[in-house]
């Protein structure tokens, strides 16, 4: 056996006795250590399988590059002992006692065959890297281990992931550690922060010139994406070295041009521009040196605009050094970063797992086949998200994959069986074989960036690129166009026999809820029928597209813009979805017309395909409508109204047996005590001619409108006779009334059941405030002689009698001359 050694195989013995007492474990193992090839292979030599052991890699490129390497450490051929399986690919044979799969394969195998009969062990694989495949994987192999078999061993080995929670998750197993090995790493930062006008790329290429000539050995670069790698390649042909071998690698490649990067350089040096695929699993030969642009793609949804879209992010400080690393795997190293020392404690410390940010409907669609009502069944290391899990089980029911119980359909279990998303599944299953290049060219990225949104142009690009590069001036991109081609034919042989179906109508069966309806005005803005707001460029020639199917936006939650978009005929739209196309009356609340608005609208989603006017709504519709009105607008008090609601107040603060009349207690029960009174309101202006009085007494009861008007009466009755309107909006309930028309009062006034005493604004004969009291007895003992002689100064002709308390009220002035 071709074996050397590694650092992991000091901690072996550990492993081994973990599994085979506990049956469970986790490894931490540093990149190098050797823990992918070593592992499996020393958990067979020792006996602890009689079947198969199954390890799960997050990459293709991985797993291949793993089972490679075993194979050849026990001088075979992939196949043989140790062989490989992933989407559309297999090397396995009747001997085969390690397979390495991609992690969606094991998901598969699960669903089909829970038990996974012939499988004694099952190994997750860089597991710190936290796709939602590993997360869902686990989960439903620890249910497995739970009920079906408890004999199954589970390992969990990652590189930078704290061990803790995933060995909590695992009923306490226990957690095994290699130290590892490797060489120093010189770390260089730049000196001062990257000025904002610094565009990224030269900024790149610039760093790697300068590593290429102050260092020696392979250079392995870190860059988002293929994109940047693609401009970051030109820009440095030319500039480099002559034995410099420029080498691109990333997921989407050719496994021979992959091959080509991770080999050794037969001469000179290599540069190796690869994306995050380079920072783990993966030895690339010979690199002593690595340049880290600081950038990340990532994808992220967002549940309130149901879109998922890649960003490019800042690189976290663990993905920094497991970067950093890979320059010391063979000797001494260096690693030059793109960002200053004092910019790295901003930094966030992990990447989060896929599960936070991803689209969530594979997995709400595997969970229903898995027969999992709930997520918190299983157990995940990080819950997925319940508002993004919604959702997620939202578009799977508009795609007939899960009935109004949230169970699976049949359908739902077909397309769980198809290597595609939810929605091209169903457009594949729905639409047939003429399908297959829809479905491959959507679940690919665009081979056409830059070019109008139009799908067809997509299309027509991989049908026929040759005649296509000569009738439009697109270039498409030729490595995404040949992925899509080879996807095509596969598809093609797993898609069934179904009627033909435009492009259109296609891409309508599997956005049903991107389906977008032009809005008025001039502006080539879209309504689409998932209820969200997209736009596409004014100069774009389907701007003026009445009806459209959005199959890419870039997820602004506001309003997205198009990138990818089909014209849909109406008879196309009806053709579909009839059954969901409904008439709706509408009665609402325009706030833009300040008015109810009585319609009748065609819908489908949040599309109106026709609108007219509703001509014989109900009245009690219309009023419901017009609360909102008033929810907006707010209650058209009256002085009288603002009364009464105070007398009410009054009495319920003092605790008497009355509801809630505070302006917030009101407008919380509109539609008990307002609606019946609303007849034939219906606009702004109506409102407020509208006298809320007699609805505010209609809120009381008999009785309780007589306990108001008995403890706390709407007017004061003078000793003449005359009924004053008490003011209630004080602090006090309050009176304005002339001096001398309260002549002969000797007690104070006193109102409620707490008997408060009214505030008595005293007037001259003038209406001129001349004293407030609250206590009219004191005011005639005391004040009332100051008052006295002021006002008959002033009013000579009207009573001023030395004794108030023994005078008759009066109103009237002495006759002249009298």
């Amino acid at each position: 056996m071709n074996r050397f050694a590694l650092p992991i195989d000091d901690a072996l013995p550990d492993l081994l006795r973990a599994l085979r007492d506990a049956g469970r474990a986790v490894l931490q193992a540093p990149p190098g250590a050797g823990k992918t090839t070593r592992v499996p292979l020393a958990m067979l030599e020792a006996g602890l399988c009689e079947g198969r052991i199954l390890m799960l890699e997050p990459r293709r490129l991985a797993a291949r590059a793993a089972a490679e390497r075993m194979a050849e450490t026990l001088g075979e051929t992939v196949g043989q002992t140790v062989g490989y399986r992933m989407r559309g690919e297999a090397k396995v044979g009747k001997t085969t006692r390690i397979e390495v799969v991609t992690e969606g394969i094991l998901t598969r195998m699960l669903q089909s065959d829970p038990a996974l009969s012939g499988i004694d062990a099952v190994v997750f694989d860089e597991f710190h890297e936290r796709s939602l495949n590993a997360d869902l994987g686990l989960a439903l192999t620890w249910e497995v281990r739970d009920a079906l078999r408890d004999d199954l061993l589970v390992l969990v080995m990652s590189a930078t992931l704290d061990a803790a929670p995933v060995a909590a998750l695992l009923n306490d197993a226990p957690v095994i550690t290699s130290q590892g090995r490797s060489f120093p790493v010189e770390t260089r930062w730049l000196e001062r922060p990257l000025p904002k006008s610094q565009r990224y790329e030269p900024a790149v290429a610039a760093l790697v010139e300068q590593a290429v000539a102050e260092t020696s050995g392979g250079v392995l670069v870190f860059l988002p994406g293929e994109g940047e790698i693609r401009r970051v390649e030109g820009l440095l042909k030319g500039h480099l070295p002559a034995d410099c071998a420029i080498r691109p690698l990333f997921g989407a490649m050719e496994f021979k041009a992959q091959r080509a990067a991770i080999a050794p350089a037969q001469t000179g040096r290599k540069v190796v521009l690869a994306t995050s695929i380079a920072e783990t699993s993966l030895t690339i030969q010979d690199i002593r040196v690595v340049v880290d642009g600081g950038r990340a793609r990532r994808a992220r949804f967002d549940p309130s605009s149901g879109m998922s879209r890649l960003v490019t992010e800042r690189v976290t400080r663990a993905e920094a050094e497991q970067r950093r690393g890979r320059a010391g795997r063979v000797a001494e190293g260096t690693c030059y970063r793109l960002w200053t020392k004092g910019e790295e404690g901003g930094m966030q410390p992990f990447p989060p797992a896929e599960i936070e940010a991803a689209d969530l409907t594979g997995l709400a669609l595997e969970l229903a086949v898995w027969g999992a009502q709930r997520a918190e069944e299983l157990a995940f290391l990080t819950p997925p998200n319940p508002g993004a899990l919604a959702e997620a089980r939202g578009l799977l029911t508009a795609l007939g994959a899960l009935d109004a119980q949230g169970r699976i359909t049949a359908h739902g279990r077909a397309l769980a069986a198809l290597p595609l998303h939810p929605r091209l599944g169903h457009m594949l299953l729905m639409a047939g074989r003429t399908a297959a290049p829809l479905a491959a060219l959507l679940a690919e990225r665009d081979p056409l960036r830059g070019a109008p949104v139009d799908l067809s142009l997509r299309l027509e690009a991989v049908t026929d690129p040759r005649g296509f590069a000569e009738r439009r001036p697109f270039a498409p991109n030729r490595a995404v166009v040949e992925r899509i081609r080879a996807e095509t034919k596969r598809l093609a042989r797993a898609a069934p026999d179904a009627p033909a179906m435009s492009v259109a109508e296609m891409a309508a069966l599997a956005y049903p809820d991107r389906i977008g309806l032009r809005r008025k005005g001039d502006a080539p803005r879209f309504v689409l029928s998932g209820g969200k707001g997209a736009v596409i460029d004014q100069d774009d020639p389907m701007a003026g597209a009445r009806l459209i199917v959005a199959l890419d936006l870039d997820g602004d939650a506001r309003e997205a813009r198009i990138r990818l978009a089909a014209p849909l005929a109406e008879a196309e739209l009806r053709g579909l979805y009839a059954d969901q196309i409904r008439w709706a009356d509408v009665c609402e609340w325009s706030r833009r017309e300040r008015r109810v608005m009585t319609r009748q609208r065609e819908m489908f989603g949040a599309l109106i395909l026709d609108d007219r006017i509703w001509k014989n709504a109900s009245e009690d519709a219309i009023a419901r409508a017009m609360l909102d009105g008033v929810r907006e607008l707010g209650l058209p008090w009256s002085d009288a109204a603002r009364r009464f609601q105070a007398r009410v107040e009054l009495l319920h603060d003092a605790g008497a047996d009355l509801p809630d009349f505070s302006d917030t207690g009101l407008m919380d029960r509109l539609e008990s005590w307002l609606l019946p009174h609303l007849g034939g309101v219906k606009t702004a202006d109506a409102l407020k001619r509208f006298d809320v009085t007699p609805a505010l007494r209609a809120a009381l009861t008999w009785n309780q409108q007589q306990l108001v008007d008995r403890l706390a009466p709407a007017h004061f009755e003078t000793p003449m006779g005359r009924r004053v309107p008490i003011d209630y909006s004080g602090t006090a309930p309050e009176i304005s009334v002339r001096l001398q028309e309260m002549f002969g009062v000797t007690v104070h006034p006193v109102i409620g059941p707490n008997h408060l005493p009214l505030r008595i604004t005293l007037l001259s004969p003038g209406q001129k405030p001349v004293q407030t009291t609250m206590d009219l007895p004191g005011f005639w003992a005391s004040s009332y002689a100051d008052v006295r002689k002021d006002m008959r100064g002033r009013y000579p002709r009207h009573p001023w009698p030395e004794d108030p308390t023994v005078a008759a009220p009066t109103l009237r002035a002495k006759r002249r001359g009298g």
